[in-house]
This record gives C-alpha cells, structure tokens and sequence, in this order.
C-alpha cells in the first residue's frame, strides 16, 4: 500500500528557478524521512491497532466481504476527538485492502478543480481520504454527491448559453472522511457514508499498551509502572501519550544514568512540563485557579473567564474545557461555568 499526499506546484527552467527546485526537494526528501519515522508508529493492520474493539470487529466484517466481493469499501465516516487513530485508522484500511489511500484536508480542496483532479485519477478499489471533512467547500461537497452515490462526475463546461455538461464515470473507490465534528457534516453528505463510526477516548489498558508498543519501536526500556503513569497523563488520547513518551525520552537522554525508564523518572519528566497526574497543563490549572480563587468557584461566564485569562473564548471552549468536562472537574450551566468538588480537591493536592 502507498500514500498519495495531494500536491501541486510549477517550477521554472531558469538558474534560480533550478536552485529552488533542488531545495524544494531537498525539504520534501526531508520532510518524506521525517513522515516515515512518525508512520513507523502506526499500526498496518487491524490485528496490531490497539483499543477500539467494536469499530475493529466492523470494519472487519466490512473488508473482508468487499474482498471477498471484488468490490470497494463502502464509504466510511470516522469521527470523534483529535488524536484518537482515525487518519490511523483510514491508512490500517488502505492495508487491509492492499489498496493505495489518496491522502488531502478538507481546507485544501478550495476549487473545484482540486476534488476533480482527485477523483479522475482514482484507480479501482482505491481510498481517498479527506481530512476535516467537515470544512469541505461547498461546491466540492456537491461533486461529490453523486461521485459517491453513482460513481459518476458531473461536470459544467463554459458559461451562459453556451454551458453544457458532461459526465464522467468513476471506478469504484472508497471516500473515508474523518472530523472532529460530525455535526457539522450536512445531511446530505452524511447520508452517503455506509458506515459511521465514532472512536472514543482510549481506557488505561489500551493506553498502557500503545506506550509499551511505541517504546519497543522507539528501542526504549521501560518498565510497566512507567507505561502506566505515561497512560494516566495523555487524556486518553494515544497520540498525546506518543508525545509525552518522546518528552520522557528525550529527559531520560540528557539526564542519563538509567538502565530503564521508570515511574519516578516519568513522574519527575512530566513534572518539568508541567502536566499533572491527571494530565492537566499549566493552563488547565490556571483556568481552574482562576475559576476558584478570583470567582469563588462559579458560576461565571466563559467571556470573563478568556477576558481574565487573556484567552480567546472559542480556545477556552475548544482546547481548554473539553477535557476538564469530560473528567468532571467543571461543569457547564446557564448561569456559567462551575467548579465541581473533584476540581476543588485537585487543586488542592497540587
């Protein structure tokens, strides 16, 4: 299985235009090495992906009846938080599949010649994934209705009286979009996915798991207490666990002097960058301090609370209260935001 990145680009024949050429692909060799170290820690197949064991066990049945069919996939629609596997997940079925997976974001695709260059050169069977698939323009959107629907491309050739229309038709593929807000998908274009599934956030175990594969990968020597305080810092999400890994690699590294990585070691690397036991950073505690201390724990609403903090209300509302929701150290009401007692006794162990 390969991976097509959607790119574009002209480059003179001049000396300069040479000079920049030979930069241009000195960064993507770069870049390529970099994307291939990062790819090296997702997982190729469904028996490798770790978590997730309802979407896995669907998806499975899904694949092996389009194989078994000689068909492609039905479309898939995959959404849920940042960072949960769903890009993962899109190139673990382009695996599966033995199939080549098309890779753009939605934001890329500002003409409707971008989503036509796409879909023309599909080859059978082949995935296309779109990432952000919510902010898909909206002409776009409409190209794709009955490429997904009827395999077929209608397009609108010249303008005013002398406009016609052609059709093309497409092979089979397979459309896997991914978003972190399926809500915002119109009807229209929900209604086409065959299967939609939403990925959760990840238990300890899974987690656990996914530190002590990527430290296996990464050649690291970490004990299993060490797995499971990195796992209760990265807010369910593997790819924050990924991140904190590196950061504890990289203390262990310069500090130096450790056969393995241990609880103590994670703890006192974690602690340098500011994130808890619970996984809050120095923001996280400072929007709950602030809510505590300058506003008697609420309720307050959320314009004082980015006006206090320096913060915009939409990355309060998006980076910030999300996770603290979901563990349940504030809640949201009409009157404002409030602390909950969980919260008061975090704040007060630290």
């Amino acid at each position: 299985m390969s991976i097509v990145s959607s790119t574009s680009g002209l480059v003179g024949s001049s000396p300069q235009s040479e000079k920049k050429s030979s930069l241009l692909k000195a960064s993507r060799l770069d870049e390529e090495v970099l994307c291939s170290k990062d790819d090296g820690l997702r997982p190729k197949r469904l028996s490798d992906y770790i978590g997730q064991s309802e979407l896995k066990q669907v998806l499975g049945i899904a694949v092996k009846a389009a194989i078994g069919r000689g068909d492609a996939l039905d479309h898939v629609l995959l959404y849920g938080p940042p960072g949960v596997g769903k890009t993962t997940m899109a190139l673990v079925l382009a695996e599966e599949l033995q199939v080549q997976s098309r890779i753009t974001s939605a934001p890329a695709l500002e003409r409707p010649r971008d989503i036509v260059g796409l879909l023309v050169n599909l080859k059978p069977r082949e995935i296309l994934f779109i990432d952000e698939i919510h902010r898909l323009p909206r002409v776009a959107e409409e190209l794709l209705y009955p490429a997904m629907e009827d395999r077929r491309l209608d397009l609108t050739l010249g303008k005013g009286s002398t406009a016609r229309t052609r059709t093309l038709d497409l092979p089979p593929f397979t459309l896997i979009g991914a978003t972190t807000r399926a809500g915002a998908l119109s009807s229209p274009l929900r209604d086409r996915f065959g299967l939609i599934h939403r990925l959760d956030f990840y238990d300890l175990n899974d987690l656990q798991a996914i530190v002590h594969r990527t430290s296996s990968l990464l050649d690291l020597s970490i004990t299993s207490e060490g797995c499971k305080e990195i796992a209760g810092r990265c807010r369910g999400t593997p790819r924050i666990a990924n991140r904190l890994l590196r950061r504890v690699r990289d203390f262990a590294a310069v500090r130096g002097g450790a056969s393995s990585i241990d609880a103590c070691l994670v703890d006192e690397a974690l602690n340098l960058h500011q994130v808890d036991s619970r996984g809050l950073d120095a923001s996280d505690r400072r929007f709950l301090s602030l809510l505590l201390m300058s506003h008697g724990g609420g309720p307050v609403g959320i314009e004082t609370l980015a006006a206090s903090l320096g913060e915009d209300s939409s990355t309060l509302e998006t980076v910030i209260e999300p996770f603290l929701l979901q563990i349940g150290f504030i809640q949201r009401t009409s009157r404002g935001r409030v602390i909950t007692t969980s919260g008061r006794n975090h704040l007060e162990k630290i």
